[in-house]
């Protein structure tokens, strides 16, 4: 059982502002992720479950505290450096999965490789290795605007995957599926989890939440729950298995 600290957040807080006056979005947020762990952060509309998440993604800054990403604080970055982190050990899923339409599930993979500079003699190769994680790699040369609903959501899973970075952020990555589909996807970030990749998802969805490891649970910015009350005084997190897959 892996216990290998990810996350670690200490007193993040993330305020906006009307005017003069000051909407606190998330309030002193203490946590930690673990590798291995597939996540969920749940909480009512507006609660600031995906603030944090777009934190956590170092999309939006935060107002205050430490963030450390295995024992970096990465908001000492310069916003050059963290673009290069954010692109080398984040990957992302959202809701409408956004791949380019007119262009196949190749190259909607190959822009993160090119971003990040990758060798062109390596790109297809990663590229094939994160489709076959998901189960899509018979259709590296397809449109992605043919695929299906559930298709998509895998190939923007792989997407996420294609650089090998340490997290996956998911923002309701099954808002926009049928059921199958939702039971496809969420098995599939399961497998990844078990891989030795990092999950983290926000989710509405009760069923999701018992899919992951453990719930964080927001409200009006306050963490109520971190999800590790449930445990025995002294034992680690529930993780899923120890990777039995080389990640390279």
């Amino acid at each position: 059982m892996n216990t290998e600290v990810i996350i670690e957040t200490r007193d993040l807080g993330k305020d906006y502002y009307d005017g003069d006056r000051v909407i606190p979005a998330l309030r002193g947020i203490n946590l930690k992720i673990y590798r291995g762990e597939i996540v969920g952060i749940m909480g009512p509309s507006g609660s600031g479950k995906s603030t944090l998440l777009y934190v956590l993604g170092l999309l939006h800054p935060p107002t205050s505290g430490v963030y450390l990403f295995k024992g970096q604080n990465i908001l000492e970055f310069s916003k050059e450096e963290q673009a290069h982190f954010r692109n080398r050990e984040l990957g992302f899923v959202f809701q409408s999965c956004d791949l380019l339409a007119n262009s196949t599930v190749y190259e909607n993979l190959e822009l993160p490789l090119i971003y990040a500079e990758a060798d062109t003699n390596i790109r297809r190769d990663k590229i094939l290795r994160a489709l076959e994680r998901v189960g899509l790699s018979h259709r590296v040369d397809h449109w992605s605007n043919r695929l299906s609903g559930g298709e998509r959501q895998r190939a923007a899973i792989a997407r996420a995957l294609v650089n090998n970075p340490s997290l996956i952020l998911g923002d309701e990555p099954t808002g926009q599926l049928d059921q199958k589909n939702t039971d496809i996807v969420v098995e599939q970030l399961r497998n990844i989890a078990r891989q030795g990749f990092t999950v983290v998802l926000v989710t509405h969805e009760d069923e999701i939440g018992r899919a992951c490891d453990r719930i964080i649970r927001i409200r009006d910015g306050i963490l109520v729950s971190d999800g590790l009350e449930a445990q025995a005084v002294g034992s680690p997190p529930k993780i899923g298995p120890e990777p039995t897959v080389s990640i390279t």
